[in-house]
C-alpha cells in the first residue's frame, strides 16, 4: 500500500536526517592569533640560558695572568642598569611544565564537537531544498494541490529553525513532523460513529438509513455488502434495498450478496423507481424492526444531469442519516473531484475509499478528507467481506512509515 508515496518520504527523512547531523563548517582561525595570558606566556615560554657578562666569563680570557686580572680595566663597557637576574634552573629530576596554551587548530575541534552534540540548525535554505522533492513527491503521488500545498507549509513551519539536542534521533523527529502534518489534513471536525448512530436510532425505535452514491463500477454494491456484515458483526440487523434499478443485473448482483450473507432484500423490477424502493424498504424496515437499511443505488457520472437529480430525488424521499461517497482509491484525484461533486449536489456525510490494498499512491486517500471536509469512515483493503476496516489516520501513517 502506498509503496510509491512510501519510498519518497523515506529519501526526505534520509535527506533531512543527512542535513541535521552534518558538520558545520568552521573557518581556521589564521588571522586571529590567540590572546595568551602573561603567566600562561611565562610558563610557556621557552627556557633560555640568561646572557652573562663578559667580565664573568672565566673562560673567555685564559691567557690573562690570575695577579694581573683585577689590575686591568674592563674592556667591555659597563653593562646597562638594568641587570638580568639570574634564573635558577630546574631541578633535573622535575620534568618541564607543559604549556597551557591550547594550539590553533583547539578550537575548531571544540566547534566541531559542540556541532556534533546540539546538531545543526536547519536554516530556510536547508528545507526549502528538501520541501521541493516533497512537493515533487505528493504530486507524483496524486494528492490534490491545496492538499499538498497544506502538506508542504506545516512540513515547513515545524522543520525551519529546529535544532536537535543530545538525546533525540534525527531521523525519529524527521518522520514525527512528516508524520504530523500529514495527520493534520487526514482529520476534520466532523466525526460520524456508523455504529453510535444505529444504536441511538434503535433507542428511539427507527432503523437508521444510509445512501450510498458513486461512479458505476467504483465497487459501491460490493461495499455495501462488506458494511453489511461489518452490522451484522456488531450485532445489528441490517435491510437492504436493490435501488439500483438502472443497471443490468445490479439487483442480481445484491440479491447474490445478501445470500451469502444470509440477509433479506427489498427490490422492485429493473426500471421500476429508485426512490420507491428506498421508500419501501424503510417501511419494511419499521415494521419488522430492522436495525438499519442499506439503500444501493446506480452507480452516475458527476456530470450526467438526469441521474443526478434521481440521487437528489432518492435523498429527498429516503431521508437518509447518512449519505456516503464510494470512491476508489486507485483513481486518485478524480476520486476526490468525484467526492467534491457529489457533496456539492446531494451533501455527502462521509466517505468510504475500495481498493486501498492496490493503491500505490494514496492521494485520493490523503486529499479527499480536505477538499470535502468529510470524514474517511472505512478503507476497502480486499475482497471479501471482512476486508473492510475502521479509518484511523494511523493506519494509513503506519502503512507510509513503515520498514
Amino acid at each position: 500500500m502506498f509503496e510509491k508515496l512510501k519510498q519518497k518520504l523515506k529519501k526526505i527523512v534520509e535527506r533531512v536526517t543527512k542535513k541535521t547531523t552534518e558538520e558545520v563548517p568552521v573557518e581556521a582561525p589564521a588571522e586571529k592569533p590567540i590572546e595568551v595570558p602573561p603567566e600562561a606566556a611565562a610558563e610557556a615560554a621557552p627556557e633560555v640560558p640568561p646572557e652573562v657578562p663578559a667580565e664573568v666569563k672565566p673562560e673567555a680570557q685564559p691567557e690573562v695572568p690570575v695577579e694581573v686580572e683585577a689590575e686591568v680595566p674592563p674592556k667591555v663597557p659597563p653593562a646597562p642598569t638594568k641587570v638580568v637576574p639570574k634564573v635558577k634552573p630546574p631541578a633535573p629530576e622535575a620534568p618541564p611544565a607543559k604549556p597551557k596554551v591550547l594550539p590553533p587548530a583547539k578550537p575548531k575541534v571544540l566547534r566541531r564537537v559542540v556541532a556534533r552534540i546540539t546538531r545543526r540548525e536547519l536554516t530556510p535554505a536547508d528545507v526549502e531544498d528538501v520541501i521541493w522533492e516533497l512537493q515533487v513527491g505528493l504530486l507524483e503521488s496524486d494528492v490534490a494541490v491545496p492538499v499538498s500545498d497544506k502538506i508542504i507549509d506545516r512540513t515547513k513551519e515545524l522543520l525551519t529553525g529546529r535544532k536537535l539536542g543530545l538525546t533525540e534521533d534525527p531521523k525519529k523527529l524527521v518522520e514525527e513532523i512528516l508524520r504530523q502534518a500529514i495527520r493534520e489534513v487526514l482529520s476534520t471536525e466532523k466525526k460520524v460513529d456508523v455504529l453510535e448512530l444505529i444504536k441511538a436510532k434503535r433507542a428511539k425505535g427507527e432503523p437508521a438509513v444510509f445512501v450510498f452514491l458513486g461512479i458505476n463500477g467504483h465497487g459501491k454494491t460490493t461495499t455495501v455488502a462488506k458494511l453489511a456484515k461489518y452490522i451484522v458483526d456488531h450485532g445489528y440487523k441490517p435491510l437492504l434495498a436493490a435501488a439500483d434499478t438502472f443497471r443490468a443485473a445490479g439487483i442480481e448482483q445484491l440479491e447474490i450478496h445478501a445470500d451469502r450473507l444470509g440477509l433479506e432484500v427489498v427490490k422492485q423490477k429493473r426500471g421500476a423507481d429508485a426512490a420507491a424502493v428506498a421508500f419501501d424498504a424503510i417501511a419494511h424496515a419499521k415494521a419488522k424492526g430492522f436495525d438499519v437499511v442499506l439503500i444501493d443505488t446506480a452507480g452516475r457520472m458527476q456530470t450526467d444531469v438526469n441521474l443526478m437529480d434521481e440521487m437528489k430525488k432518492i435523498v429527498r424521499v429516503s431521508k437518509p442519516d447518512l449519505k456516503i461517497f464510494i470512491g476508489d482509491a486507485l483513481t486518485g484525484n478524480d476520486a476526490v473531484e468525484q467526492a467534491a461533486t457529489f457533496d456539492k449536489a446531494v451533501g455527502i456525510d462521509g466517505s468510504i475509499l475500495c481498493k486501498m490494498d492496490a493503491d500505490a499512491r494514496g492521494g485520493a486517500a490523503l486529499s479527499i478528507t480536505q477538499v470535502t471536509g468529510k470524514p474517511i469512515l472505512f478503507l476497502g483493503t480486499g475482497q471479501d467481506y471482512k476486508d473492510l476496516v475502521e479509518f484511523d489516520p494511523d493506519f494509513l501513517l503506519k502503512a507510509l512509515f513503515s520498514d
